[in-house]
């Protein structure tokens, strides 16, 4: 079983930098960017409403599983 963390793709969509969705989810640079890059083991809910929040975008949007 794999996620797949799509989270670098919606931000160029976007057109934001890492450091500015940081700063509008309020989430340090560091945790997001181990967010982006699928290092971490997982996020709370509070976290991921305010990242689909402030993107417009569904959960469903940012992660993908794919079997292995």
């Amino acid at each position: 079983m794999a996620i797949i963390v799509r989270l670098d793709c919606i931000m160029a969509d976007r057109k934001m930098s890492l450091n500015e969705l940081a700063e509008k989810v309020e989430m340090s640079n560091v945790n997001l960017s181990n967010l982006k890059n699928g290092k971490m083991k997982g996020i709370r809910f509070e976290t991921m409403n305010s990242i689909c929040s402030v993107l417009k975008y569904q959960p469903g949007d940012i992660f993908e599983y794919v079997e292995d």
